[in-house]
């Protein structure tokens, strides 16, 4: 798939203000931990994973998804009429139905003409997204969308705790099962496509790949619908060892592809942002891709596994960041349970990106975000 006449506009994105450390959920699993004499400080050293954030537990993910487009819209400098899509991606959504999507379009006071829905496929729905609205761009249907979603761990993280806890018979074994569900962040992130007219930054979407290996859609697997109901206290069984083994083959397969789609090669490619998963895909990943460690960047460590915005939110404030630069040939690669790879390829030039948090953090937690810096007082930054 290659594109001519799209444009990755500009990121907005907004963080949880409650930061949960990895040592704090080792704390409430100490009757777990105790009786299968687990060494403290395991989840960290596996997952690399020091800390993620939650949203207060009244938050829509709508909430914060408006919030988030707001942002997006104000780094574009675009005229919120010429939005012609409107795509919510997350795996967190406000109910079944309407579509999340639809209370977002009302919030952000989208014309009506604009064409809106949700797309759920795991960790790579946002990504489905901006191909759908890139392509609904190239064919010319439309001059700009915004793809968007929040993702709230908060509930997974605490019902598996619970569950942990409550189980007098689980094994060392068995509770590997569970271990990835402990890794899940919050986090939010919004999109601006346009078409090449309309772009200030000149962002080019070069070219993408996708790859469905659907034989191991049963790796990570969460409760039936009917079984969580409407308390959305979610359960999930992850074989993180042969997920990661047979995620890493499917990206090998894909990124093949994507490289003859763009016509990089390896040595070109200046930036990655990858799916944020942990330390060990991370290093295994690029391994297997034969992409130098420098050239990523990641996020995992301080906000852990915030599903379909994880890449995403890494790409904004990697580019908030100043980690992408004019002229920079760089690798968006998205994998997802199922399991789905979808990678893009962007040439940069210029990033537009506001971002915050929920609301201006204590002095506390202020120091846990990156740079110190006080996110809330940012506006649309050039790079």
């Amino acid at each position: 798939m290659r594109y001519h006449q799209v444009c990755l506009e500009s990121c907005g994105y907004t963080l949880p203000q409650e930061v949960i450390t990895s040592d704090q959920l080792e704390r409430q699993l100490e009757p777990l931990y105790q009786r299968l004499r687990l060494p403290e400080g395991r989840l960290e050293l596996m997952s690399g994973i020091q800390e993620r954030r939650f949203w207060s537990p009244e938050m829509l993910p709508s909430d914060m998804s408006i919030a988030s487009g707001e942002r997006a819209i104000a780094a574009g400098g675009i005229d919120r009429n010429q939005i012609g899509a409107l795509i919510h991606g997350s795996v967190c959504r406000d109910f079944l139905e309407p579509a999340t999507a639809c209370r977002v379009h009302y919030h952000l006071g989208l014309p009506a003409h604009c064409v809106i829905y949700d797309v759920s496929n795991a960790c790579l729905g946002l990504m489905n997204g901006l191909l759908q609205a890139a392509n609904m761009i190239e064919l010319g249907q439309i001059r700009a969308a915004l793809v968007l979603g929040t993702e709230s761990g908060r509930n997974l993280v605490e019902t598996t705790i619970a569950d942990l806890n409550r189980d007098q018979t689980l094994t060392r074994r068995q509770l590997k099962l569970s271990i990835a569900s402990l890794t899940i962040g919050s986090g939010s992130c919004a999109i601006l496509l346009t078409d090449r007219e309309l772009s200030r930054s000149g962002n080019r979407l070069v070219a993408a790949s996708a790859r469905a290996h659907t034989a191991h859609h049963q790796l990570c697997q969460s409760e039936r619908d009917d079984a969580v109901g409407a308390g959305m206290q979610p359960r999930m069984a992850t074989d993180s060892e042969v997920l990661m083994e047979q995620g890493i083959a499917t990206g090998v397969a894909t990124f093949a592809d994507f490289l003859s789609e763009t016509g990089w090669t390896v040595a070109e490619i200046d930036r990655v942002f990858c799916h944020q998963v942990g330390v060990a895909h991370r290093k295994q990943m690029l391994n297997a891709l034969a992409i130098p460690e420098g050239r990523d960047f990641v996020t995992y460590p301080w906000l852990g596994n915030t599903g379909a915005v994880a890449l995403p939110i890494t790409l904004a404030l990697g580019a908030e960041q100043g980690q992408v630069q004019p002229g920079d040939k760089t690798a968006l690669l998205g994998i997802g349970s199922g399991i789905n790879c979808l990678m893009l390829g962007i040439h940069w030039q210029r990033s537009l990106v506001d971002g915050g948090t929920e609301q201006r953090p204590t002095a506390g937690s202020e120091a846990l975000i990156p740079n110190g810096s006080d996110r809330d007082a940012r506006t649309s930054s050039g790079v």
